[in-house]
This record gives C-alpha cells, structure tokens and sequence, in this order.
C-alpha cells in the first residue's frame, strides 16, 4: 500500500490551525502529528506555507438536487 507524508502542513482541524505533519496510506489518513519521520519508500511533499483541510468536500457538486446534472458539467465556449 501507498504511503505519502505531507510536512509542514498548516492543518485547518476541529476549529484550529496548527503547523503539523500528515501521514496517508491508500486513501486514508492514517496520523497527524508534528514532525512525522519518514518510512521507508515513502512519498514527501513538503507543504511549507500551505493550508491543508482533512476531508473537506465541494457542497457545491456534492449537495445538489437529483436531476440537476447539467450544471456540473464543464460548458466550453466556441
């Protein structure tokens, strides 16, 4: 399974920002915690200066009517 580490992230969770850093593995986050040390094989991204929101949704295409498809497709002009 996948692993990454985010560092340095400023980590918007339950009301609070705080700089930390964020495992994943797959598609789960997996620990928050500062200073995080690397595993094996593992991706880092460094998100220095960056804001990081665990499992923040778009409402704006998630809670849509039914049927109200065509206003989240993309429409190109000619």
């Amino acid at each position: 399974m996948s692993s990454t580490l985010i560092i340095n992230a400023k980590v918007v969770n339950e009301g609070e920002v705080r700089e930390t850093d964020v495992r994943i593995k797959g598609q789960r986050i997996e620990q928050i915690a500062p200073n995080l040390s690397v595993l094996p094989n593992e991706q880092v991204i460094d998100a220095q200066g960056a804001y990081l929101m665990p499992g923040m949704i778009d409402d704006q295409v998630h809670f849509r009517e039914p049927g109200l498809t065509h206003k989240a497709r993309l429409r190109l002009s000619p």
